[in-house]
């Protein structure tokens, strides 16, 4: 086809029978980055299996549906690249899958080039195709995902093609810059590898699907196992912002269910590393040979990043719950201070309210109720909670205890919640502990089957309110708000906070909507960790600088940008320390000790 020969109204209707809109604006100013500084260490060594572990083996393989939320979804989720990514320590955009990009002059809509080299893993090239289907996808019935249907209909409600590689997105409302930014540049799905009907839940919840990133699924033993492998001259190999980075051949996580036995297993050199925040693993577990004779490095390491909501979440579904006198009682019978001060050594500190390390988008002003006790049982008696049992449990007119049930997924949590449920008997409040395998107990919060709920949301750079706190999202299950806030006040300012397009206003809004979260009292903060602290075997090696502000944890294999920033898989496995090491351990020689405390980025 000559298309220079054409007329222009079949033109249009030529690249209108292809898909292709005509339409791509002339004015547009494209940009890109390629001048941030790299934050990987170009002395890196490729290779080896890099062995980590989990707590629950994952229900589903899938990014969409029934159960394909827990912790497992990481892995799964960054190795399908989005199209732009945040620096780590500048806060620019950096190319991901895209490699240019644009803001249209309506402030709710980017255009995206494509790096022309971006491949599946199965060697077909990422097109705009692919974003097309995943838009159609990511609204169709037949995922069985209320809230990404909800939300690719009403946030993101355009993509347009224009060419293979080009392409547009369309936001449902004029954002900023920052916004755009933040909401817009998705990961696609492989359009060429996925069948949507009505069978689409069952058919693909084992099923491995190619990805644009650099590690592949290769190997599921149920219940035990899950092993991914480096894709062979992967496409991003020689970009500027990948280049040195996810540097295994294998990354090997077994299935662990107690820590106790995943520490002994550390321990043996069967683990590479091993997260240290909880305090009594930090100050008592870490006394062994591994670590006094040097074989074992620890770090702790502060940074930047925005702070998860950790806390009790209260499901307002709940007839108990339903009443606001019952959740503030509950907000002062917990005793989180003494929590803090003896069991985790003062090493972490209070979370005031519901979004912390987000600059002016924080309301500092709110602070955590204290434990109060009278406080406490004077809102439980005006719920109907008057009379002590013969335990000390209050009762209500008809005899039935104060009692709360409290879902939550990690074994080292008990003696947490077991000082607490103690000290709530000062208020007499009884709280019942329902320790659960991670997996099915997330599945419980989605499904709404749950009263309360002690965990914590991943975070990005801005607070994320739609998707918890919308009425939108409440008394139905597989959505991320597990408390069933169904409130006027607190959607209204939800939806002026995602349409503001000022960032000053934007951040007032932040701040009224978690006052309001305040006043609705269905949120307990507990405490906040602004560091990341790990052990790791001397073999396993970081860059001079160790890790970026952002780095949520040190030897994370993937990307990090679940988190808004590019920041892992810096680490590499070092073969010749490794035979030095095990050598010496047959030996029983040593090294000195390592033990870093590095403050850089500590906040004041």
């Amino acid at each position: 086809m000559r298309l220079n020969h054409l007329g222009a109204a079949a033109l249009a209707l030529c690249w209108t029978q292809l898909g292709w809109s005509a339409t791509l604006p002339t004015d547009l100013k494209w940009e890109s980055n390629d001048t941030d500084p790299v934050y990987a260490d170009p002395a890196a060594q490729r290779g080896g299996t890099f062995r980590t572990f989990m707590t629950s083996f994952p229900l589903t393989l899938r990014n969409y549906g029934p159960d394909a939320n827990g912790a497992f979804a990481g892995y799964m989720r960054e190795n399908r690249l989005p199209l732009l990514a945040s620096h780590p320590d500048t806060g620019n955009p950096i190319p991901m899958l895209a490699n240019q990009w644009a803001f249209g002059a309506d402030h709710k809509t980017m255009y995206f080039r494509i790096n022309p080299k971006a491949r599946w893993s199965d060697g077909v090239p990422v097109s705009a195709d692919d974003f097309l289907f995943t838009l159609k996808m990511l609204r169709s019935k037949q995922i069985n995902a209320p809230w990404y249907n909800n939300y690719y209909s009403t946030q993101i409600v355009d993509v347009i093609k224009f060419d293979d590689h080009t392409l547009a997105i369309t936001s449902g409302s004029e954002k900023s810059r920052e916004d755009l930014l933040d909401s817009l540049p998705f990961s696609p799905e492989p359009s060429h590898a996925i069948t949507l009907d009505d069978s689409w839940v069952r058919e693909y919840n084992w099923k491995v699907l190619p990805v644009t990133g650099p590690y592949q699924l290769t190997e599921v033993k149920k219940g035990k196992s899950v092993t991914f492998s480096r894709i062979p001259d992967w496409w991003g190999n020689n970009e500027r912002y990948f280049q040195h980075r996810f540097n295994p051949d294998r990354i090997q996580i077994k299935v662990l269910r107690d820590l106790n036995i995943a520490w002994q297993h550390f321990l043996r050199g069967e683990l590479d590393t091993f997260g240290l925040v909880i305090p009594n693993w930090w100050h008592d577990k870490t006394k062994t040979p591994e670590f006094d004779k040097g074989y074992i490095d620890r770090i702790w390491f502060y940074t930047q990043t925005p702070q998860s909501p950790t806390g009790l979440y209260l499901n307002i579904d709940d007839p108990l719950l339903s009443d606001l006198n019952a959740r503030l009682g509950i907000q002062y019978a917990l005793n989180i201070d003494k929590m803090l001060s003896t069991l985790l050594r003062g090493d972490y500190q209070r979370l005031n309210n519901y979004g912390s390390g987000q600059g002016d988008f924080t309301n500092n002003a709110l602070k955590a109720r204290p434990f109060a006790p009278k406080i406490a049982r004077d809102y439980f008696a005006k719920a109907g909670f008057t009379q002590a049992g013969p335990d000390g449990i209050l009762q209500d007119a008809k005899g039935r205890p104060l009692s709360l049930s409290v879902i939550y997924t990690t074994s080292e949590h008990s003696q947490r919640l077991t000082m607490l449920r103690e000290e709530a008997k000062k208020a007499g409040l009884n709280l019942d502990l329902n320790l659960m395998d991670a997996s099915a107990g997330f599945k419980a919060m989605l499904e709404k089957k749950h009263q309360s709920a002690w965990m914590a949301w991943s975070t990005g750079r801005y607070p994320a309110y739609w998707e918890y706190f919308h009425k939108v999202n409440a008394h139905k299950p597989q959505t991320n708000n597990i408390m069933n806030i169904d409130d006027d006040v607190i959607t209204a300012l939800v939806e002026q906070y995602d349409k503001e397009f000022d960032f000053a206003k934007k951040a007032e809004l932040s701040r009224q909507i978690q006052a309001r979260l305040y006043e609705i009292a269905s949120f307990v903060p507990t405490y906040q960790v602004p560091y990341t602290r790990e052990g790791a075997w001397r073999w396993i090696k970081l860059p001079k600088g160790i890790a970026t502000a952002k780095s949520e944890v040190l030897y994370w294999p993937l990307d990090g940008f679940n988190s808004g920033y590019s920041y892992g898989g810096l680490f590499w496995i070092d073969k010749t320390v490794k035979q030095e090491t095990l050598d010496a351990i047959k030996q029983g020689t040593r090294f000195p000790p390592v033990n870093i405390r590095d403050t850089r980025y500590l906040q004041p």
